[in-house]
């Protein structure tokens, strides 16, 4: 099958990872009053809607970072079902009773639901990575948030008052005990093989 072409609304993901101001005004001043009037008019407040859209800005924020979007849909219908389907997922962890959507299924554009499913299975991963990540070390965490931010050992030995050996060694201890946690997961087959 044919890799879909990419969107012209690809300039709001763009957008979002290159922290451009004027591309989120945008994204909040023509996107999100949809959103707050949905979430609103299905068991939720303003705050509610907010909490949600923000958390779907940070997942695109880091699928954009990622470079693991590219969008063949239109922005407005991608957005829209991120932010349906995580707040139906939060009715959900709240009500003992099962959520029915009835959704109109000819009207969801196809891209758009694959694109959804992306990013979810990206945000697992983030979400299982971040959890391993948080039983690590404070010196594991401090090598490795280093490491990923300024990539030169050199001088991120020298910003700890190390040796580059010391780095070197450490960095690598600690992407194994990561690794090792992340594979003995549960949801780590699962996760995998998305």
């Amino acid at each position: 099958m044919e890799k879909s072409k990419t969107h012209s609304d690809q300039m709001y993901i763009d957008g979002i990872a290159a922290n451009d101001s004027a591309i989120i005004r945008s994204i909040y001043k023509n996107f999100v009053p949809k959103v707050v009037f949905y979430i609103m008019n299905n068991s939720g407040d303003k705050d509610q809607a907010q909490d949600v859209v923000q958390e779907i800005m940070i997942l695109l924020f880091n699928q954009a970072k990622a470079k693991t979007l590219q969008l063949t849909c239109p922005f407005d219908a991608y957005f829209f079902l991120l932010c349906k389907r995580k707040w139906l997922n939060e009715l959900k962890k709240t009500s003992n009773k099962g959520v029915t959507i009835n959704e109109d299924f000819a009207s969801i554009n196809e891209s758009a639901l694959e694109l959804v499913q992306e990013a979810e299975q990206f945000d697992e991963k983030q979400q299982l990575f971040d959890m391993m990540f948080q039983k690590l070390g404070d010196k594991c965490q401090e090598v490795l948030k280093l490491s990923f931010a300024i990539k030169s050992m050199e001088e991120v030995a020298e910003k700890l008052n190390v040796t580059y050996g010391y780095v070197r060694k450490k960095k690598s201890l600690c992407i194994g005990q990561l690794t090792q946690w992340i594979q003995e997961a549960k949801n780590f087959k699962s996760l995998k093989n998305n």
